[in-house]
This record gives C-alpha cells, sequence and structure tokens, in this order.
C-alpha cells in the first residue's frame, strides 16, 4: 500500500514555493536524524514546502533526542492533506513499533524505505511533487526485502522508465558525471563503450546549462587508466573509446576536453578551468570528492524527468539512534532540490558561474 497523492492538495493557488518529497530512508539508520535535523533550519524550511514519507514515531524520537521540538504535522497515509507551507509527515505509522532500534540490515527496514520511495515516485508522477530528496537505504535491506534494484539511482529509472540516467554529484567546488557506478573494475572492462562515456558528458552538459545557467560550460573527461594510458602503453582505452566519445559530443555542440590524467585532473589549477568533470568510475571521482565536501556533498539524479536528490552518505548504522549525525549533506541535498525547481540563474559565460551554487532567498 502507498500514499494516494489524490490526498494531497498540492498547493493553493497563493503558493509559489516547490513542494518537495523527502523519504525517510532505512528506518534503522540516521535517516529521521539528519531529516529532522535538516528541517529545523528555518533557512532550509523557508526554501520550500516539504512532505516526509516515513515513520513519524521515528521521526519525533530523533527530534527528543537531538533536544528539537517537533515542527511538523502529520497524517496517516489514507488521509486528506493539504500543504500550503511548512513540513508534513505522511505516516507509515502500521510498521510494528520498535524494530528500527536494532541497527543492522534487515527485511524490514528494506520493505519500509521502499514503501516510503514508492510513495515519492506516485507523488512524483502525479504532479503532487516537484522534486524527491531520499534519505539513505541499505542495499543489503533492500536485497533482504526482495528488491531487485541495487539503489535508488536503477529503481527512480525504471519507475520513470527513464533511458539513460546518470549518477552525478556536487560539493566541494566539483560537479562529477560517472560514467559507472556501482560495477566492479574487473566487470567495467567489458562494458566500457563509446555510449557508457558520452551519456553522462551530454547529460552533465545539459544540467550544467538548465540548473546552473551556464551558457556554453566546459566539461573535462577524465582518462581510465595511468597517464591516460601513455599512448597505448598502459590501455588503448583512451583512444579506442573516450576520445571517440568526446568527438561524439563535440559534433553535439559540448565544449569537452580531455581525456586527463585523473592525478592531475582534481589539482585546482586543472578543475578551476572547467564548470564540470565527468569521470570513469565511481572511486575515481568520489574520493576527491569527499576529500573536499565530506559532509556536504550531494548525489543528484541526471536524465530523470523529476529531480532527485540526496545526501552523499549512508545509512551509518555505527552510530544510528546516538544524535551523531551531520545534517550538513541532507541541507544541501534540500537546497539543491528547491534550487533546481526554479529558473536558472541569468544565463552566464563559460566557466564563470562558481562551482558551489547559492540558493537565492525564497
Amino acid at each position: 500500500m502507498t500514499t494516494d497523492p489524490d490526498h494531497i492538495s498540492r498547493t493553493s493557488t497563493t503558493c509559489t514555493k516547490p513542494l518537495v518529497g523527502v523519504t525517510m530512508g532505512d528506518p534503522c539508520g540516521i535517516g529521521a536524524e539528519v531529516i529532522v535535523k535538516a528541517l529545523s533550519d528555518p533557512d532550509i524550511r523557508a526554501l520550500g514546502r516539504f512532505v516526509i514519507y516515513g515513520v513519524d514515531e521515528v521521526l519525533t524520537g530523533a527530534a527528543d533526542a537531538a533536544g528539537i521540538r517537533p515542527f511538523w504535522f502529520s497524517a496517516r497515509r489514507d488521509e486528506s492533506l493539504r500543504i500550503d507551507s511548512g513540513v508534513f509527515v505522511v505516516d507509515f505509522d502500521d510498521y510494528a513499533a520498535g524494530f528500527w532500534l536494532h541497527a543492522r540490515p534487515s527485511a524490514s527496514g528494506g520493505k519500509a524505505s521502499l514503501e516510503f520511495l514508492d510513495a515519492a515516485i506516485t507523488a512524483a508522477r502525479d504532479g503532487v511533487v516537484d522534486a524527491i530528496v531520499t534519505a539513505p537505504i541499505h542495499k543489503t535491506s533492500w536485497k533482504l526485502a526482495g528488491c531487485k534494484y541495487p539503489g535508488h539511482t536503477e529503481k527512480l529509472a525504471d519507475a520513470f522508465k527513464a533511458k539513460r540516467v546518470t549518477m552525478a554529484f556536487i560539493g566541494g567546488g566539483l560537479r562529477l558525471a560517472l560514467a559507472s557506478t556501482h560495477i566492479s573494475l574487473f566487470d567495467l572492462r567489458n562494458r566500457f563503450t563509446i555510449g557508457l562515456v558520452f551519456q553522462p558528458i551530454d547529460l552533465l552538459h545539459t544540467a550544467l546549462v538548465d540548473w546552473f545557467g551556464i551558457q556554453r560550460p566546459r566539461i573535462a573527461v577524465a582518462a581510465l587508466n595511468p597517464h591516460a594510458g601513455e599512448e597505448g602503453q598502459f590501455g588503448d582505452e583512451e583512444k579506442r573509446v573516450i576520445e571517440p566519445a568526446m568527438q561524439m559530443a563535440r559534433n553535439a555542440g559540448i565544449e569537452v576536453e580531455g581525456p586527463f590524467p585523473a592525478d592531475t585532473l582534481f589539482t585546482p589549477q586543472r578543475r578551476s578551468r572547467f564548470d564540470g568533470i565527468v569521470v570513469m568510475y565511481h572511486d575515481q571521482g568520489l574520493i576527491p570528492l569527499k576529500m573536499l565536501a565530506f559532509d556536504t556533498a550531494v548525489n543528484v539524479s541526471l536524465g530523470l524527468p523529476i529531480i532527485r536528490t540526496s545526501p552523499d552518505h549512508g545509512t551509518a548504522f555505527d552510530i544510528a539512534g546516538a544524535n551523531e549525525a551531520d545534517p550538513g549533506s541532507m541541507k544541501e541535498a534540500l537546497r539543491l532540490a528547491c534550487q533546481f525547481t526554479l529558473p536558472p540563474p541569468s544565463v552566464a559565460p563559460p566557466s564563470s558561474v562558481p562551482m558551489d551554487i547559492a540558493v537565492p532567498d525564497a
């Protein structure tokens, strides 16, 4: 059972703030805590209206532990809800109380987080919410619950029938798009194609134009091999795959340079020349990102018909319930979700927009 969007009134005739659906993630993790802490900030709440899909008891417990007075209204998921302002919780109160006190992967945690996400997806499909922000889930919990998807990105792509979806990250002065995501490096060789590299270049270019207002963004592309293959001595993927993908992008009018050796691409002098960077595999981009913005980086899905952001951290079962979670990444995920629903900033020339964006006053 999922929340019927017909029970939620999207807006009044006078409200212009975006309505953002926030999924609580795995109830056994830190999702409730970072949501409560992030939305307790009045500056964040001023950016939009927020509907949380989760368990009110878990959110209230997180607020109590943090010394935060609950600031939201709640309603059962089968009750009517009008959201003109503020924060509302669609309460999945039929879950047995207390299972979330055991901070570990579980089928119950996986099932709950999937139901929260399904409710937000339904609301987005029906035009009820303008964006989705997802708190962390645990991939093992999803597997225990019988889910075939390894994570949010894959499930959202299937739910919205999106043929091309790319995982991207923003933080620490970087805007990154990944050619490959959750795949072992040994398996990547057999899936490394021109299309795999072209897609993130293309989708990142679109995001930089549509969301950041950069007229002609410049994109750098990382090499796969050490020293960019050193003229084929350390692999031919640069010549055989990456350069043809870059040429496809140039043929489409995209300004792209590379492939650059990854060990120098992320130096301040090199990265400052570009508006975005495409990396070939997960850790190639995530290591520099987390070195620069461990507590504030945001995961963004490119290619979906709905805006989706997420904090760039996991369920952190080891600190769940201890009131130690930093809400910085969730705050930035909420800021970006609200920002991306608005018209882009005034069109800017290439590379003149700072890598980190500021959200205008709501």
